[in-house]
């Protein structure tokens, strides 16, 4: 009698299962809020197009070593920002910090609330020496041929400058005055990673010398990328918003070796050595982990799809095991799970007949929030089984920590965006790059990195690239965000 009850009951739980799940998937969608429409707001097309272009035919470009820096270029970019905002340059005070960087502060009318901080850098990265040939438009013409406007800083980050500036500037001839005070934060060096003594934290110590606690910052990081997996995922748009970055980290790791004449060989030479030293860094990487940041990515999207996908995405919490192994053999994706480790550099003996008596690799490390430099380096003495190696960190940044997502900053950008499209999906992301919102954790909690343009992952691709362009379409929908950020956000409550 007992084996017969087993099968059956065995069949009825597995029925149950069936059932609940599907009542569970039913259930699982985006949470149903009426967050309005989106204000209809002026935007001067016309102007923020021919002045992004102006602006990327400056060539502000920065480098590691300031004495390569041509900060005329600079003074000309202020020059060109005062000719083409003049409310802005009327109403906001002005300052110049470290060599070129930017304060510009608009008195509210409650200067007792902490402000609001909106960043951009002026830098961009110079374009690859032999490969100026290879651009369809000079890459500091700034051409527009009417559907994307071509060149270095159209997409990193000349637009999110400018249309913060278009937004403050429309926003001065509307007669708009916030209630708290308003920065305006432009960096010189953000391209550079920059160090202690750049521009950004030149910004940040000056205000913190002022006892300024910001409310919140917003930089660049996310954008508008449109995701469509027929029968999954049905033309929706992800909205990344960053709210936390990860570190840096440059470590030379060096093997001696006797030289000599290659024609006398040891077994390894000090590169044989160093193969070694390779091998083990790349086949043991840092511990991965889904963070609540990815779980809520995961959520997101998953109450998004459609009905027949969500009987799996409404058992994510179930299925992190599997997620996670999945995700480390991605490279895009293991990025959001682990510290990455990139050997990017190599250097041996002079001449190809000479065994080199020293030889060097640098690795390119990206930490997670919670691992540092030190902790990198003890990972390398850890896992190398070489113990003789020799570790320099070059240059380094730390990760920087989280903000919540519960704050009023990211209440706001969230609203904004799903009042613009209600096939907007925001959700919290970590930045790869660096940004200049790290440095000012000393002085803000809610640091947010969002730019509300709506580009491919095509043209994501082409930042610091070939060819970097963006779309004039995109142009006043950003400029219309920015406008109705600075009035939400500025706003006592």
């Amino acid at each position: 009698m007992k084996k017969r009850i087993a099968p059956v009951a065995i069949a009825g739980a597995a029925v149950a299962a069936v059932a609940a799940t599907a009542v569970k998937a039913a259930k699982f969608v985006p949470e149903k809020v009426d967050y309005g429409t989106a204000s209809v707001e002026n935007v001067n097309e016309q102007r923020v197009a021919e002045n992004l272009s102006k602006a990327i035919s400056i060539p502000t470009v920065s480098y590691p070593e300031k004495e390569k820096v041509d900060f005329s270029q600079f003074e000309k970019f202020h020059k060109f920002l005062e000719e083409a905002y003049p409310l802005v340059h009327k109403t906001l005070t002005k300052e110049v910090v470290c060599e070129a960087s930017l304060i510009y502060h608009w008195k509210g009318t409650n200067s007792d609330l902490d402000p609001i901080a909106l960043l951009s850098h002026q830098d961009v990265v110079p374009v690859s020496s032999g490969t100026e040939g290879d651009w369809e438009h000079p890459p500091f013409e700034g051409f527009n041929d009417g559907e994307y406007i071509w060149g270095r800083g159209a997409l990193d980050m000349k637009n999110h400058l400018i249309g913060v500036m278009e937004a403050v500037e429309t926003l001065l001839e509307e007669g708009f005055t916030p209630e708290r005070d308003v920065y305006l934060l432009f960096g010189q060096d953000e391209e550079v990673v920059a160090s202690d003594n750049g521009g950004a934290k030149a910004i940040m110590e000056t205000l913190r010398s002022r006892g300024i606690h910001l409310d919140s910052v917003l930089d660049e990081g996310g954008a508008i990328l449109p995701v469509d997996i027929k029968g999954v995922l049905n033309k929706k748009q992800l909205v990344g918003v960053g709210i936390a970055e990860k570190g840096y980290a440059d470590i030379k790791i060096s093997v001696s070796a006797k030289g000599g004449h290659s024609s006398q060989p040891p077994v390894h030479s000090a590169l044989g050595e160093l193969a070694g030293v390779i091998r083990d860094l790349e086949g043991n990487q840092f511990k991965a982990e889904l963070m609540p940041f990815v779980r809520d990515l995961f959520s997101s999207l998953g109450r998004n799809c459609t009905y027949p996908a969500r009987l799996v995405t409404c058992n994510i919490p179930l299925l992190q095991p599997v997620i996670k192994e999945v995700m480390k053999n991605i490279p895009p994706a293991a990025c959001l799970v682990r510290t990455t480790t990139a050997v990017t550099m190599a250097d041996g003996s002079p001449a190809a007949n000479v065994l080199p008596q020293k030889a060097s690799v640098i690795v390119n490390f990206r930490q997670m929030p919670g691992v540092t430099t030190d902790d990198v380096v003890k990972h390398i003495r850890q896992v190398c089984r070489n113990k003789n190696i020799e570790i320099e960190v070059l240059k380094s940044k730390e990760a920087s920590k989280f903000s919540p997502t519960d704050s009023r900053a990211f209440k706001v950008i969230k609203e904004l965006c799903m009042q613009e499209s209600s096939d907007n999906i925001v959700a919290p992301y970590l930045v790869m790059g660096g940004t200049d919102a790290c440095y000012y954790e000393p002085i803000c909690e809610n640091i947010y990195r969002y730019s509300p343009y709506k580009v491919t992952v095509g043209l994501l691709r082409c930042t610091h690239g070939t060819n970097e362009r963006i779309p004039v379409s995109t142009l006043a929908p950003g400029v219309a965000f920015f406008k109705r950020y600075i009035r939400k956000a500025s706003a006592e409550k």
